[in-house]
């Protein structure tokens, strides 16, 4: 059963340094699509990537490449990582230490809004740099979320 909502509490609640990027940013801006994961950058440290396996620690996370592999970070793997890709009982979670055409987390962070979900306040990219990404990674899906979030952005009233 898939629940990104639950997935980003968990990360709140666990005190993750995170900026939501992907389609759920979409959704958060107003995109009526369908996203099917949950896509956040993050700060790639030890403590923060241990915080993310104690938030979805009782949800089974596994490293989506390879199925056999349970999530246990080591402190050793912690700091090779550049990107962790996982299954949980709950969802798909891609986390990020950069988004491509904007950079790493400091800069994303840069970029993002805080704002409030059902889930809790929560750091997301703003809409500019998220419509950027989604054109550097120019997948169809991508395509298509871009077309949705510069409708709303026309929608949006000029400060």
């Amino acid at each position: 059963m898939q629940n990104l909502s639950e997935l980003v509490r968990r990360l709140i609640v666990s005190d993750v340094e995170f900026v939501l990027v992907g389609g759920f940013a979409a959704v958060a801006h107003g995109v009526t699509l369908v996203t099917r994961d949950l896509d956040i950058c993050c700060r790639f440290t030890e403590t923060n990537l241990m915080r993310i396996q104690e938030a979805f620690t009782d949800l089974h996370p596994f490293h989506r490449p390879r199925t056999d592999l349970p999530l246990n970070l080591t402190p050793e793997q912690c700091a090779g990582l550049k990107n962790l890709y996982l299954s949980t009982d709950l969802g798909n979670v891609d986390c990020l230490s950069e988004i491509l055409g904007l950079g790493d987390f400091d800069e994303v962070f840069r970029q993002a809004v805080k704002v409030e979900l059902p889930s809790g306040m929560c750091h997301i990219l703003d809409i500019d740099p998220l419509i950027r990404a989604k054109e550097a990674m120019n997948r169809e899906h991508d395509r298509i979320t871009v077309r949705h979030l510069k409708e709303i952005q026309k929608q949006k009233p000029k400060n």
